[in-house]
């Protein structure tokens, strides 16, 4: 069944201690706290560096069952290699540890930077790249670097479908061509709300929707006016279910202001707007663990969930 899911990029962020995070919540319990409030979170530290699989693993066994993650594609291939050669630098990705998301795998999504001009032959031969499912993904991940011998994920537990998506920061990308690739690989062109600083084209090119909501007053800072997402939620329910038309997942992260302090609560409000019923799913207790000698250990917390400070008390403090 096609589902509308709401979250965050990324979930390590201080400013969001005390805020979004409970006072006292261990770092370690972060992922957790964050997960059992929001159906999806993007991984962007792929963006930055390969991951190891020991991470991957554990970010699978820290979120619950219906959990998603999407993906962020390395900027080695997007920003710096630019497409060209780049068959060895995507199976190092894919065996870092990718397919240790088992089922919570969601899309993966690729981020090109501004003045990077379309190429139609260059991205056709991109996408043919790509694999459609886990497993053209762990054949792909057997081509890895030999430096990688000792830390990869080579196989996958079962065949899925991968997806991906494409967000663009250049006008050269405008064209039906463009858009006529997207549909013929079935890979979605991510709607971004940029605060006008880039294009954001509203095509619908495979059968998800993938949304990035950066900013619509001032990019990576302003956070989004009840007007602002009461109109982003009339958006997302019709292309969840246009009429006349299969029903689409619908995958929407908020990553706006630079201290990233407005992300969790917009996403939170944006989920009352489409009138998806709050998660609140029960935090596991967290382990005990030493600190340094003489200084008490981490208290364990009680078996109900972690205290929740008011979304409404919260933002206000932002406004």
């Amino acid at each position: 069944m096609a589902s509308i899911r709401i979250g965050i990029s990324g979930w390590r962020y201080a400013p969001w201690r005390g805020t979004f995070y409970p006072s006292g919540l261990p770092q370690r319990a972060e992922l957790e706290y964050a997960a059992a409030h929001l159906a999806t979170i993007e991984i962007n530290g792929s963006f930055y560096s390969l991951q190891l699989p020991r991470s991957y693993a554990s970010w699978y066994a820290q979120t619950p069952d219906d959990f998603v993650f999407a993906v962020k594609g390395p900027r080695f291939i997007t920003h710096m290699k630019r497409l060209r050669d780049v068959e060895i630098p995507l199976a190092n990705f894919l065996a870092s540890g990718v397919l240790n998301l088992k089922e919570k795998l969601g899309p993966i999504l690729w981020q090109f930077p501004p003045r990077f001009s379309y190429d139609p032959e260059r991205f056709r031969s991109f996408l043919q790249l790509l694999p459609r499912d886990t497993q053209e993904a762990a054949a792909i991940a057997c081509k890895r670097d030999a430096w990688l011998k000792n830390r990869s994920q080579l196989s996958a537990d079962a065949r899925r479908p991968v997806r991906h998506a494409i967000e663009i920061r250049d006008e050269s990308f405008l064209q039906a061509s463009f858009v006529d690739l997207l549909h013929q690989y079935n890979v979605a062109l991510v709607i971004a709300e940029t605060a006008g600083r880039w294009p954001m084209p509203q095509e619908i090119t495979a059968d998800f929707v993938y949304m990035r909501l950066h900013g619509d007053k001032e990019l990576y800072r302003s956070g989004y006016s009840d007007k602002a997402l009461a109109r982003w939620a009339r958006r997302i329910k019709a292309w969840h279910k246009p009429a006349g038309r299969r029903a689409r997942d619908v995958y929407c992260y908020f990553d706006n202001t630079d201290v990233k302090l407005r992300a969790p609560f917009d996403a939170q409000a944006l989920m009352r707007k489409l009138r998806m019923p709050p998660r609140d799913i029960p935090l596991p207790k967290i382990r005990r663990r030493a600190k340094a000698p003489g200084r008490a250990l981490v208290r364990a917390p009680p078996k109900s969930p972690w205290p929740r400070r008011p979304v409404a008390a919260s933002v206000s403090r932002r406004s």
